[in-house]
């Protein structure tokens, strides 16, 4: 939330800034904020510089740190006397009697806002529901971020705290209004990042019961119980004791006068996603004030009008700076896009690893909140999703190193509102031809502004040697990332005078003899990287080549080890010496990357001084490495499917251990845009049956996360290397997995003729596992499109199959399958057989997925033989199971089914309740089936309430999701639609 009543705003509760009329300005480095940041917690109070020095450094102060502490202070004032003359107020730092005083409006400091807001005196829950979420909308991130010492990190936890009170009180007072719904989703947000906040979790258990999710308050508790006695060896406390006992115990009702739901016509849509993409700010900026002001006057001029404009170097030339001057715009206007920002790096110039506009669709949508279930497999249906998502939405998007139009024409919107901002070596003329970007040419940095960058990175040396400085900022052609570069080799030899560092980088251009020195910039580059490069040890040279021919966008220790052959101690080291002469960046979660120049220039030195068997080692311990830490992150999360997958060696170089499910499904998160870029260029190049294999390994995560986009693209090239090997096996399970892509799709046509094919392609190669797995799954798609009898073909010679293998996981599968064909036969009594033998076989194996499956598919069985009590015990057993288990397909069944048993039962506030949840679900995963059985259900109860008209619109919204899907559930909700019973009917809606 913004401060618009505030023309010079204070933020502490997030980045340390300081906004003028919403733009930043630029505050300096850490310690300068910390010292600003104490000023602006006792705004209109002194602060003495004993103060301000103990809380920047602590107790052992080090020599100059009064100068230093000087020096900041005059920085200071110089800034805000600047912001405080833009902003036509009297805001100014002075110095008085005891100490230093930042005068000006309080309420202009985002904390002491936040306190007045959040401890004002109210008379009703209404006026404390509203005045805390003023409070709260202020927090933008960890209090104090950008800030360096242990008394700003102390502080920090403080105001976490205070953070955490807000949120308690809030959930608290919406909760007794009868908003409980509301409470859910954004306290579990923060209940998530502090599991150990016993009040919040109380409160968040209290929300839950209250909307009827027993199931997961008491799960909750349970998590909650075990953190506290893990990480502090204590139990829970009275409050959160209290809260479990009453919900044990029945006695957690909701007050409120009505049920929201009961007079809802649909579900309250969950709050929209507000990305925030923007990498971190750039540290040091220097100059570029005329390029900031066009950007700023480019602004202006959109108004409400969608504008693109194309920021290129001058010459095509890199390492100017283009990334790092939008970003620091962009910092400095994001408040004026309220609805995010978001930003990709297309890595146009990268020969091998291009982002193409498909898969930066795909990072965009689901930056926007769509499931992956939810995104177009084609990417023009992509392309319109996007532009749909971004209509009236009033957001930034930043399109980094574009090679061509055609990289970043799917990515413009398609109505006003949003501004787009693409850099480029290249002037994309087309761009400004075809869609009327407006162009801002980058030149290199003036000497003076090239001199004074140094001089932030360096220090007093550049000014004890002007000369030499002027003369180093021309080594490097004045190139932003070139002097970052260089001047980090000087920073480490601080005894050299900059002199001597200069003959040497002018040695350095001669001895690498190339082309136009003294005129091409990109000259200069390749110059102080080599200066860089010949300064390190030979071990980390060896470790920088070998970065370079790593496919993807980033690494950590682990994936360095395997590249180098190394120890992991060894390249943890190797990667801490690189990157502190800048030729790798540290990014989060001890990963590491590589600025795209330093790639090409790392993967060109590996190419002259590497052989090429030498560097066809390395790529494949890489790819070894990968795929068999896939492997074992899978047999982690799906051990009853080890025997699916393929066997796979153990790498010379360990991979990590996974101790328990969270930390495999972390490192797959973490690695996914890796092994997806492992695929692409091992089937490119000379290893295709590493992407065959790891398409077949990765098959159930991509599946069980919904992330279609990226399950339908490396099973694709899976299928095109195993076809270019002659694996006919691997091409069969392929197209199995092609096929049940489109089967999420809901694209039942593409899915069964991919079945079809694998079926084929397996009896080539008598592969009978295969061709089970073929026949069950195309009995399924049969089954939904209402083809009985051949569905039941299929999936009995698959459990004949299995059976004869001894594949007990098979055969639970086909029989759980067989039981819903006989349910659309209705021949529930075999159905109810096939269920109950396909669970006790789940049970056998321990496979909790299944289990929940086959009690969900007995409980809708015991639902259709006229026993609601039955199903709805099966159905909370089942929703038990998939809620812990996080399949969240499966729970949008169970609670469809189990909306249903409730309202057979007559218990139509709980069953509308169950439907809404579902349809919720449904529509955050893109479960298109689900969705429309959720409005069959609520038709249902609508029109035993007596509410025809509401009743008739759920059902036409089903009939629209039944018949779009091309499934035979259309022709009964056809049915009832003419004409609608009579209240109190109480039909089911199936």
């Amino acid at each position: 939330m913004t401060m618009p009543d505030a023309p010079m705003a204070f933020r502490l509760l997030g980045d340390v800034s300081v906004s003028v009329h919403g733009r930043r300005l630029e505050i300096g480095p850490p310690q300068q904020r910390t010292v600003l940041a104490c000023l602006a917690l006792e705004a209109g109070r002194p602060v003495s510089l004993q103060t301000l020095g103990d809380r920047l450094w602590g107790l052992e102060q080090p020599a100059g740190a009064r100068a230093s502490l000087h020096a900041h202070l005059t920085r200071i004032r110089q800034i805000l006397a600047a912001g405080a003359t833009a902003a036509g107020v009297d805001v100014k730092l002075e110095r008085r009697t005891g100490g230093y005083v930042l005068e000006v409006d309080r309420d202009w400091v985002d904390l002491h806002r936040f306190r007045r807001l959040a401890r004002a005196p109210c008379d009703t829950d209404h006026e404390r529901v509203t005045s805390l979420r003023s409070a709260l909308d202020l927090w933008q991130g960890r209090p104090l971020a950008g800030t360096s010492g242990s008394w700003a990190a102390r502080i920090s936890e403080t105001l976490v705290k205070e953070h955490l009170d807000a949120v308690t009180l809030w959930a608290d007072a919406l909760t007794r209004l009868g908003r409980a719904a509301e409470v859910v989703g954004p306290v579990r947000e923060v209940v998530t990042e502090h599991p150990l906040a016993e009040p919040l979790v109380a409160a968040l258990m209290r929300a839950l019961a209250l909307c009827g999710r027993d199931a997961e308050a008491l799960e909750l508790f349970t998590s909650a119980r075990l953190r506290l006695a893990d990480e502090l060896g204590i139990d829970p406390g009275p409050e959160l004791r209290a809260v479990h006992e009453a919900l044990l115990r029945g006695e957690i009702r909701n007050t409120a006068p009505a049920r929201e739901h009961l007079t809802a016509e649909v579900p309250a849509q969950p709050a929209r996603r507000v990305p925030a993409q923007l990498p971190a700010d750039v540290y040091a900026f220097t100059g570029r004030e005329h390029e900031l002001s066009t950007l700023d006057e480019l602004l202006d001029e959109a108004g409400g009008t969608s504008t693109a404009v194309v920021v290129s170097a001058v010459s095509g030339t890199a390492g100017v700076g283009k990334t790092s001057l939008v970003l620091r715009w962009a910092h400095r206007v994001r408040d004026r896009f309220p609805d995010g920002q978001l930003y990709v790096d297309l890595r146009g110039y990268d020969a091998e690893r291009p982002l193409s506009a498909a898969d930066a669709l795909t990072r965009f949508l689901s930056a926007l909140g769509l499931n992956g279930r939810d995104i177009p497999l084609d990417v023009d249906d992509r392309a319109a999703r996007y532009r749909t998502e971004l209509s009236g939405q009033r957001m930034l998007i930043l399109l980094d190193n574009a090679a061509t139009v055609g990289q970043v024409r799917q990515l413009l919107p398609g109505t006003p509102g949003c501004l787009v901002v693409v850099t480029s070596r290249d002037s994309l003329a087309g761009l400004v031809a075809r869609h009327g970007a407006r162009r801002l040419d980058l030149d290199l940095l003036p000497l003076r502004d090239a001199v004074q960058l140094l001089g932030r990175l360096i220090g007093h040396r550049v000014s004890a040697e002007p000369e030499a400085a002027e003369a180093l900022a021309e080594e490097c052609a004045r190139l932003p990332l070139a002097l970052r570069v260089a001047a980090e080799l000087a920073a480490a030899r601080p005894a050299i005078p900059l002199s001597v560092l200069v003959e040497e980088l002018e040695d350095q251009q001669k001895r690498l003899d190339l082309l136009d020195a003294d005129l091409d910039p990109r000259t200069a580059v390749r110059a102080v990287f080599s200066w860089s490069y010949r300064n390190l040890a030979e071990d980390a040279t060896a470790t920088f080549r070998l970065l370079g021919l790593h496919p993807g966008q980033d690494f950590d220790a682990h994936a360095v080890a395997a590249l180098g052959g190394t120890s992991l101690q060894e390249a943890r080291q190797l990667l801490d010496r690189l990157a502190r002469v800048h030729l790798v960046q540290a990014q989060r979660h001890n990963r590491y990357g590589m600025h795209d120049l330093l790639r090409a220039y790392a993967s060109d030195l590996a190419v002259a001084m590497n052989p090429p068997a030498d560097r066809h080692a390395a790529i494949t311990r890489l790819f070894d490495f990968y795929l068999s830490t896939a492997a074992a992150a899978m047999d982690t999360l799906h051990p009853a499917e080890r025997h699916r997958r393929p066997h796979v060696e153990v790498p010379c170089s360990p991979p990590p251990v996974f101790a328990t499910t969270k930390s495999a499904q972390d490192w797959l998160n973490d690695e996914r845009a890796n092994l997806v870029a492992v695929c692409v260029h091992a089937e490119a190049h000379e290893w295709p049956a590493h992407a065959v294999n790891m398409a077949n390994t990765l098959f159930r995560y991509f599946d069980a996360s919904g992330l279609n986009a990226d399950a339908y693209k490396i099973h694709r090239l899976g299928r095109q290397a195993a076809v270019r090997i002659g694996d006919h096996g691997g091409e069969a399970r392929a197209l199995v997995n092609i096929g049940l892509v489109y089967w999420h799709q809901g694209l039942l046509d593409q899915a069964e003729e991919h079945l079809r094919l694998a079926l084929g392609r397996y009896a080539d190669v008598h592969d009978d596992i295969g061709r089970a797995c073929a026949h069950k799954n195309l009995g399924v798609v049969l089954w939904r499109r209402g083809d009985l009898q051949e569905a039941t073909e299929h999936l009995m010679e698959a459990l004949v199959i299995y059976r004869r293998l001894v594949d007990p996981l098979g055969q639970a599968e086909a029989l759980g399958n067989l039981g819903l064909v006989h349910q659309s036969l209705d021949q529930l009594d075999l159905a109810l057989a096939h269920h109950q033998q396909a669970l006790t076989l789940f049970e056998r194996i321990g496979y909790r997925v299944g289990e929940a499956y086959a009690l969900n598919d007995l409980g809708i069985v015991h639902l259709r033989s006229g026993q609601p009590a039955e199903a709805a015990e099966k159905l909370r057993r089942a929703l038990d199971h998939f809620r812990r288990i996080g399949e969240r397909a499966g729970e949008t069944e169970a609670l469809n089914g189990l909306g249903q048993a409730l309202c057979a039962a007559g218990l139509l506030d709980d069953a509308e309740a169950r439907h809404t949840d579902a349809l919720a679900v449904a529509s955050t995963i893109g479960d298109r089936y689900e969705q429309a059985r959720a409005h069959a259900g609520l038709a249902a109860v609508r029109e035993a309430v007596g509410d025809l008209d509401r009743a008739r619109g759920h059902r036409e919204t089903a009939l629209a999701g039944y018949t779009s899907l091309g499934v035979p559930d259309a022709d009964a909700v056809r049915a009832l639609l003419t004409p609608v019973g009579e209240p109190g009917d109480q039909k089911v809606g199936w």
